[in-house]
């Protein structure tokens, strides 16, 4: 990738705190014009990394660029180009919502009348124009988390970092806060996401690089990971309940694999070896029991879950 198609190129970063590496040789590819996920357990890394990525902490060793900048030795280039939208607002609680984000355009150099008119276009494009004139310590925590974003785009950065972003939020802010993220991807900004929440790396993430002491331990697509760490599964529904016990031997010996049968009394569900193609398998599977006379009346392919996947790999870690 060029320097133009890479957001991010991070090799072998190293941080210490005293005597504890918080980071321990990262390396991480963002591709621009996407969302990037980082995911991992509180204490992992990653927010000591996306300090060192935003030029607020210096690396101990390794090396890292945006956009081709080196955070080392061009960080006010890195900083033209990014912004940081950390796990807690940085808001003026006694200010309006209004009057935070036309102070912080006014710091930014815009004139009075062109700050007022950036304030009140990102209010109503993140849904905050009801409560512009309210002081921000009224505002709910998913309004907050909104008015927060919205602060660090009244200059669009080629690069947003959102460190946890949704920390605490219910379901229901939390799903708007990823509709704002997927408008600001959809303008065109790349967002480095850090997350403890494997659905928000699920849902928003084109790539994602697990993160756990201060390692990368896995990197790819959602699909991939799956692929690559967790075993698939088919569920079935017979149309006899008497057969249940033999369709479990027959689906044993077909994928080598553990069968549990289900609470319905018609239905069972095999464990699929990882790493093989699923439909495969599952093909496999239904033509063994075909052939021994059992029938199916519906049937299911299913991939790991995130939370299986990110499981399986700390447990590798923790062994």
């Amino acid at each position: 990738m060029t320097n133009q198609d890479t957001a991010v190129r991070a090799e072998g970063l190293v941080k210490h705190f005293k005597d504890t590496k918080a980071v321990d040789g990262v390396d991480l590819v963002v591709p621009a014009g996407t969302v990037y996920g980082v995911l991992g357990p509180n204490g992992a890394g990653k927010t000591t990394t996306v300090r060192m990525l935003a030029t607020l902490l210096r690396p101990d060793a390794g090396s890292a660029t945006v956009f081709g900048r080196d955070v080392v030795a061009d960080p006010a280039a890195v900083r033209s180009q990014v912004s940081l939208t950390g796990q807690y607002a940085s808001l003026d609680e006694d200010l309006t919502g209004l009057e935070n984000l036309v102070l912080l355009s006014r710091l930014y150099g815009f004139g009075k009348a062109a700050a007022r008119s950036r304030a009140e276009d990102l209010l109503e494009a993140f849904g905050l124009t009801a409560a512009a004139g309210k002081q921000v310590k009224g505002y709910s925590g998913g309004m907050r988390r909104r008015l927060d974003i919205a602060a660090s785009i009244i200059i669009t950065p080629k690069l947003l970092f959102l460190d946890e972003p949704t920390t605490g939020l219910d379901p229901r802010s939390r799903g708007q806060v990823w509709d704002v993220i997927r408008t600001i991807v959809a303008e065109g900004t790349t967002v480095l996401l850090t997350t403890q929440y494997l659905e928000e790396a699920d849902q928003l993430a084109g790539r994602i690089a697990v993160i756990d002491t201060g390692k990368v331990i896995a990197e790819g697509t959602p699909g991939e990971l799956k692929s690559a760490v967790g075993a698939g599964s088919i569920r079935l529904r017979l149309h006899h309940a008497d057969q249940r016990d033999h369709a479990r031997t027959v689906l044993a010996e077909a994928l080598g694999a553990e069968v549990e049968l289900d609470d319905d009394p018609v239905a069972l569900t095999a464990t699929l070896k990882p790493g093989e193609d699923t439909a495969s398998q599952g093909s496999h599977a239904l033509g063994e029991l075909s052939r021994s006379g059992i029938l199916v009346d519906d049937f299911s392919l299913g991939q790991p879950s995130l939370d299986e996947v990110f499981l399986a790999l700390t447990d590798k870690v923790d062994a």
